[in-house]
């Protein structure tokens, strides 16, 4: 193998591919990138068994093809104090180690041959496909990953459920405590079907996609999903088993509603919770006529606070407890300037929706439980 590479363009591939790799491999070759050199293409691998990252960097000059693995860290380490420069590599089949040359000077790496390396998993024929904008995705994803669980026993809650309709899609996720739905009107596919996309994977697309531009095609049966766009490929498999009836724990006729600014009732809220007992996290809401009142206390420190924030109430004057924590995330992930709570009664979920989105294709509604008081 051997061709000649832009420095800062190798490196931010390797940047991205590197986060696929585990921080503690079974097998030692899961510590290196697959580098294949084809047809002026060098794709770059990584995979920790699970989860699979493909980037493709087209290059200008090459004069040897080949297929090699090389130390991830190792080449990460030497690159990223590289400026932009041009970089050769040159493997020696004699010693099994490749250098790499730039304008004064060379370093050398150990490799091994590629014949070992974990090849993706492939698809079932019975396979369903659907085209996402990428802006869309990278949304989704940010709406919803932060609501998934960390549960051995239930591990389909550990992940995002796509819920893909012929009219809609919504990804959906809930620790039990919290749930959230982000639905687009412009995502569909010819039929209904679904898939469980776990955290580690929804995390690197949140990474990747940020910079992204193209339609994402996604492709999945029942064990895998291929993401595919502009010079990525994400394999990952998928989380097995039923995700739970999300729409019957949605409650509906809510008849008591308050619309409050967003960011007032995140900034309250943090300062109120400082007080609250650190076991609970609770903080309680009373709301009357068109004030909340917003109070922690923790008695065995013999500490308090309250505030009170002007609001639009529609309902019966109602004292309801949350989890300071779960209310923080789902305030902090929406990004409207008002949200629209609505309670039926304060021994139900009550419902947090953004008001006034200028996206008419964009739904999220997210859904908290709340504490009994004084717990």
């Amino acid at each position: 193998m051997k061709f000649v590479v832009s420095s800062t363009e190798l490196f931010a591939r390797l940047s991205s591919v590197s986060r696929v790799i585990s921080s503690k491999n079974t097998l030692p070759i899961l510590d290196n990138f697959l580098f294949v050199l084809k047809d002026g293409v060098l794709t770059i691998t990584a995979t920790d068994l699970e989860t699979t990252l493909s980037a493709r960097l087209n290059i200008g000059e090459v004069q040897e093809e080949g297929e090699i693995t090389i130390p991830a860290k190792l080449l990460v380490d030497s690159l990223k104090e590289f400026s932009d420069m041009p970089l050769t590599f040159i493997t020696s089949e004699n010693n099994s180690t490749i250098e790499i040359t730039w304008l004064n000077g060379t370093a050398q790496l150990p490799f091994t041959p590629a014949s070992d390396y974990p090849v993706a998993p492939s698809l079932s024929d019975i396979q369903t496909k659907l085209t996402i904008p990428a802006p869309s995705l990278l949304e989704g994803i940010n709406r919803t990953l932060y609501a998934t669980a960390e549960e051995e026993l239930r591990p389909v809650m550990n992940g995002i459920f796509f819920d893909i309709d012929t009219e809609m899609s919504t990804l959906v996720a809930s620790d039990a405590h919290k749930l959230v739905c982000y639905t687009r009107h412009d995502i569909k596919a010819d039929n209904k079907s679904s898939f469980i996309l776990p955290k580690k994977p929804a995390t690197v697309l949140k990474n990747i996609l940020a910079k992204a531009e193209e339609d994402v095609k996604v492709t999945f049966d029942n064990k895998n999903a291929y993401f595919e766009f502009e010079t990525f490929v994400l394999v990952c498999r998928l989380v097995e088993g039923n995700y739970p009836a999300y729409k019957s724990v949605i409650p509906k006729n809510n008849i008591n509603k308050m619309l409050i600014s967003r960011q007032d009732l995140l900034n309250s809220t943090k300062r109120v919770a400082v007080c609250s007992n650190q076991a609970s996290s609770q903080i309680k809401l009373k709301i009357s006529g068109n004030q909340l009142i917003i109070s922690a206390q923790d008695i065995d420190f013999s500490i308090a606070a309250h505030e009170r924030l002007n609001c639009q109430y529609d309902g019966e004057e109602m004292e309801i407890g949350f989890k300071s924590t779960f209310l923080i995330e789902i305030l902090s992930n929406m990004n409207s300037s008002d949200v629209s709570f609505e309670f039926s009664d304060p021994t139900r979920a009550a419902l947090i929706i953004p008001s006034g989105s200028s996206d008419n294709n964009e739904e999220i509604l997210a859904l908290i439980m709340p504490m009994m008081l004084g717990a």
